[in-house]
C-alpha cells in the first residue's frame, strides 16, 4: 500500500509541476516602498524642545489622574468594542491554521431494505490538500499580519482614550479656573456699584454711572452662568469617557499640575512608535499576502483522500474490523472561469495599492501632528511671555487709575474700561498656560509615546 500510494503521489505531484508554470505575475513591492517612507521624513524643531517624560502617564504627576486614566481603560465601551474585534481576531487565526492539518472523518449508516439484511457501514476518511504553492500558507500569514494591524490599532485606541481622558481633566481646572477669574471681576463690578451709589449719595456722581456698571455686572452674570454650564457638560463627557452612569461632579485642583515635556528622538524613531503607522502597515503586509493566495488560486491543485470502508450485516462486525481501503490523488486546475480568477487577482492586487496610499496618508497626517504641536509648543511660550508683560504693565495701569478715580481725576467709565482690560489679560494668559499644558499631552500622543503597561 506505501509503494502505491508513493507512486500515486509522484504522479500527481510531477502533473501539478508541469501545470505549475502558470505566471503569478510582477507585482509592486509596496511594503518595502512603505519601509522607506519615514526616513525622508525629518522635524528641525525636535532639538530645540528636550522632554523627558517617556509615555503619556508619566506627563502629570497626579495619583487622581492616573486613576481615572486606569477606569477609562477599564470601563470604556469604545475601547471594549475595540479589545473584543482583537480576541476575534486572534480567533480567527487560530481557525486559519487548522488549514494546515488534514481533516479526518468518521462515519456510520445503517440501511434496512425489503427482503434483505440489514446492513451497517463505518468508515473514515482522511482529507488533505497538499500546499504545493504555499497557497494555504500565505493565508494564514495575511490573518497573521491582520492580527498584528488589530493589535496595533487597540493599542491606538488605547493611547488616544487616556490622551482624552488626561485632557478632559486638564480643562475641568482651566474652567474652573476662568470660572474664578470671572467670580473676582463679578465681585469687582459689585464693590463698584457700591462706591458710585456712596458716591451718588454725596452729590458726587450719577446715576449713569450706576447704570454702565450694573450693566457690566449682567454681562458678567451670564458668562459665569454659561462657565457653570460649560463644566456641568465637560463633567458628563469625562464620565462617559470613564464609562460611567452617575452625574457625579469632579473636585479639581485649583492649580495646573506641572506637564513634563515629552521625550522625543529621530524622526524615524519617533514615527515607527506610532501604533496607528505599525497598524497601517500591518494592512500592507495582509494585503500583499492576500494578493499572493489570490494570484495561486490560478495555480492546479493537489487534493489527496483515503479511505477505510467495512460494510457488515451487524454494528459490531461494522466497525472497521475487516476494512476495505482506497487512495485517492486528485489533480485539478482552473480552465475557463470568464476571467473571474484574473479579475479577483487584480482586485488584490489594487487592494494592496490601497492600503500603501493609506499608510502614506496616515504617515502624512503623523507628520503633520508632530510639526503642529511642536510648533505650537514654541509659539504658546513666546505667546504666554508677552501677555505676561502686558498682565504686568495693565496692572500698574490699574492702580493708577484707582487712586486717580479716588481723586476724581478719572470717570468711573475709565476705570471700568481699564478693570475690564486687566480681567480679560488674566483670562487670555490663563487661557495660554492651559493651551500649551494640554499641547503638550498632544505632542506626546503624535510621537508616539504611548501609556504604560
Amino acid at each position: 500500500m506505501a509503494r502505491r500510494f508513493s507512486s500515486l503521489l509522484l504522479l500527481v505531484f510531477s502533473a501539478a509541476l508541469l501545470a505549475g508554470c502558470a505566471s503569478t505575475g510582477e507585482r509592486q513591492d509596496y511594503l518595502r516602498q512603505a519601509e522607506r517612507l519615514p526616513a525622508e521624513v525629518s522635524f528641525a524643531e525636535i532639538d530645540e524642545l528636550p522632554g523627558t517624560a517617556t509615555s503619556l502617564t508619566a506627563l502629570i504627576d497626579s495619583r487622581e489622574l492616573q486613576s481615572l486614566v486606569q477606569e477609562a481603560l477599564d470601563n470604556n465601551p469604545g475601547l471594549q468594542q475595540t479589545l473584543l474585534a482583537l480576541e476575534q481576531s486572534q480567533a480567527t487565526l487560530r481557525q486559519r491554521r487548522g488549514e494546515r492539518y488534514p481533516e479526518l472523518e468518521a462515519g456510520f449508516s445503517a440501511s434496512d431494505t425489503e427482503d434483505s439484511e440489514e446492513q451497517y457501514t463505518g468508515s473514515l476518511t482522511l482529507s488533505w490538500q497538499v500546499d504545493v504553492w504555499q497557497q494555504i500558507e500565505d493565508g494564514i500569514n495575511a490573518d497573521e499580519q491582520s492580527q498584528f494591524q488589530q493589535q496595533a490599532t487597540y493599542q491606538a485606541v488605547r493611547d488616544t482614550l487616556a490622551a482624552e481622558v488626561m485632557s478632559s481633566w486638564l480643562n475641568l481646572v482651566a474652567q474652573k479656573r476662568s470660572l474664578a477669574i470671572e467670580r473676582r471681576r463679578l465681585d469687582t463690578l459689585e464693590l463698584n456699584e457700591q462706591l458710585i451709589q456712596q458716591r451718588y449719595q454725596r452729590g458726587l456722581g450719577g446715576l449713569d454711572d450706576l447704570d454702565s456698571a450694573r450693566s457690566l455686572t449682567y454681562s458678567t452674570l451670564a458668562s459665569v452662568r454659561e462657565l457653570e454650564d460649560t463644566i456641568q457638560q465637560d463633567e458628563r463627557a469625562l464620565n462617559s469617557l470613564l464609562g460611567r452612569m452617575d452625574d457625579n461632579p469632579y473636585q479639581v485642583p485649583d492649580q495646573y499640575p506641572s506637564v513634563e515635556r515629552p521625550l522625543s528622538g529621530l524622526p524615524e524613531q519617533t514615527l515607527a512608535r506610532r501604533p496607528d503607522l505599525q497598524a497601517a502597515w500591518y494592512a500592507i503586509a495582509a494585503a500583499d499576502y492576500n494578493t499572493s493566495v489570490a494570484y495561486k488560486d490560478l495555480l492546479p491543485r493537489i487534493d489527496i483522500q483515503a479511505a477505510l470502508e467495512d460494510v457488515a450485516t451487524s454494528p459490531s462486525d461494522a466497525l472497521l474490523t475487516d476494512p476495505v481501503w482506497s487512495l485517492l490523488g486528485q489533480l485539478t486546475a482552473p480552465l475557463f472561469q470568464g476571467g473571474q480568477l484574473y479579475a479577483a487577482a487584480e482586485i488584490a492586487s489594487l487592494d494592496t495599492a490601497i492600503q500603501y496610499e493609506t499608510y502614506r496618508e496616515t504617515l502624512l497626517t503623523a507628520v503633520e501632528e508632530v510639526r503642529n504641536a511642536l510648533g505650537l509648543e514654541q509659539a504658546f511660550a513666546e505667546r504666554r511671555a508677552y501677555i505676561r508683560q502686558a498682565l504686568d504693565k495693565q496692572s500698574l495701569a490699574l492702580e493708577r487709575y484707582q487712586e486717580r478715580y479716588r481723586a476724581g481725576n478719572a470717570t468711573i467709565l475709565e476705570l471700568l474700561s481699564v478693570q475690564q482690560e486687566t480681567y480679560d489679560l488674566e483670562s487670555q494668559l490663563d487661557s495660554l498656560i492651559y493651551n500649551q499644558l494640554d499641547n503638550r499631552i498632544t505632542l506626546t500622543l503624535a510621537l508616539g509615546l504611548g501609556i504604560d503597561e
